[in-house]
């Protein structure tokens, strides 16, 4: 018989390169989430009926016990980078993932696979990463011989990192810098999917990997190359981390009062004190090199969805090609 994997969160950002790439290796996907009506793009990955959204809330036992009847293993995509309503730190990637393994260790699943990220932290100041690391530690009590994927920031068309830089640069000829010097490994989106695949079919020994790309670059670089990429020239200033959660304070402040009419979808203040420490892979760790996954170059990524946030769009690069032949 076909085997089974349930994905939390595979039709997110991440999980939908996975489940694509599941589908691609035979296995039936069930993609669990709070809106499977908004998933229908995922079933065009495998044959009529291979690939199924399904409906789950990770906050309840009886949801995750009933997409998980069947399966061989289980991916866990699911990650929220700001607090809104039910759906806080805790209660997602903490309470979440714990309930998540607990529940797959009960039901005899043979494999798991979580997506963290470099830099979670008990000790943390930021709420985003000491829940990351209380689901790494739930996740590992409940199930021993989990894998834990820990990526830097993670590039791609539907990501929400190069995408806000760039859209942000639309409106404003001046761009703030906070904590510009941080550095960080940017992963691309589709090898964070193929370590993931490695891991679910056995490819690879269960534990902790930490996930980066082949370019180290700071924060300042990743706006500069990002702008570039975008054809815009803006002016960066760098500003004080207390300047930036007054920002981010008035932004959520905005939100609160609009009652969400207006969310704040710029900066939080726990983004910004999780940009305070680097983000790059380790020494002495497992990473991509040990699912055999060489990482793809963010240079050939980059122009492939930001072109979008350019001037005249695709068109600056036929304007470009033009006047080129014309020299």
């Amino acid at each position: 018989m076909t085997k089974l994997v349930t994905i939390f969160g595979g039709a997110g950002f991440v999980g939908r390169y996975i489940a694509r790439r599941m589908a691609k290796e035979g296995w039936r996907v069930r993609v669990a989430g709070r809106r499977p009506n908004e998933s229908m793009h995922v079933k065009p990955y495998g044959a009529p009926g291979q690939v199924e959204p399904v409906f789950c809330n990770i906050r309840d036992d009886d949801s995750v016990r009933a997409v998980m009847q069947g399966a061989d293993a289980v991916v866990n995509c699911v990650g929220i980078s700001d607090e809104r309503g039910k759906q806080s730190f805790e209660a997602v990637q903490s309470e979440g993932a714990a309930r998540i393994a607990r529940i797959a260790s009960d039901m005899g699943v043979a494999r798991l696979v979580h997506l963290s990220a470099i830099g979670a932290d008990l000790e943390s100041t930021s709420k985003y990463l000491v829940s990351k690391a209380e689901g790494e530690a739930a996740i590992l009590e409940s199930f021993h011989d989990a894998t834990i994927l820990r990526p830097s920031v993670i590039f791609g068309t539907e990501d929400g990192f190069f995408n806000k830089i760039a859209g942000l640069s639309r409106f404003t000829p001046v761009m703030p810098v906070f904590s510009g010097d941080t550095r960080f490994q940017p992963v691309y989106v589709d090898d964070v999917a193929k370590a993931a695949v490695v891991a679910i079919i056995g490819g690879a020994a269960p534990g902790v990997y930490e996930l980066g790309g082949s370019d180290v670059l700071t924060f300042r670089e990743i706006m500069e190359k990002a702008l570039k990429v975008s054809y815009r020239k803006r002016i960066l200033v760098g500003l004080p981390m207390f300047v930036g959660h007054v920002m981010a304070g008035a932004l959520s402040l905005v939100e609160t009062l609009s009652l969400g009419a207006v969310p704040n979808f710029l900066m939080t203040r726990d983004q910004l004190r999780a940009m305070g420490d680097d983000n790059v892979v380790g020494d002495d760790v497992k990473t991509l090199a040990d699912f055999g996954v060489e990482p793809v170059r963010l240079d050939t990524v980059l122009p492939e969805y930001l072109w979008r946030y350019r001037p005249s769009g695709q068109y600056d690069d036929i304007r470009d090609s033009a006047a080129n032949l014309r020299g």
